[in-house]
């Protein structure tokens, strides 16, 4: 069996209104899908960020119940060459950068906090390319 990739992502959220302002009116995901109170879903280049109220998603029928507490974990890549723009713009956005931290490979990605306190990353594109 041999995946493409992970086409979708889910972050458990109370506070729909609040995902909608800091994921779309922010960091600019589309919506692609909002149910109040429930869910919304956001465009993230060919992937999907999956937002669930856990107190919906946790004892729904279809699809299976799922649910999730605590501090999740999603990064975002970017460019190589974007990477300390996006790192400025969220700054500017009043998104404080939490921690930057430098892998072995001497590149660096910096995490930051949605207002659900879910850990966020932004990682330059090549990051996890095997180094020969």
């Amino acid at each position: 069996m041999e995946f493409n990739q992970i086409k979708e992502t889910c972050l458990y959220i109370k506070n729909l209104d609040a995902a909608r302002e800091f994921y779309h009116n922010k960091l600019g995901l589309p919506v692609i899908s909002d149910v109040p109170d429930k869910l919304i879903f956001f465009r993230c280049g060919s992937s999907v960020l999956l937002c669930f109220n856990p107190d919906y998603s946790g004892v729904q029928n279809v699809p299976p119940p799922h649910y999730a507490t605590g501090k999740q974990h999603i990064a975002f890549e970017v460019e190589a060459e974007a990477y300390e723009s996006c790192k400025n713009e969220l700054k500017e956005k009043g998104i404080a950068i939490t921690y930057e931290h430098q892998w072995p490979t001497g590149k660096l990605s910096a995490y930051f906090e949605d207002p659900e306190g879910h850990v966020l990353e932004i990682v330059p594109k090549g990051l996890w390319d095997k180094v020969d």
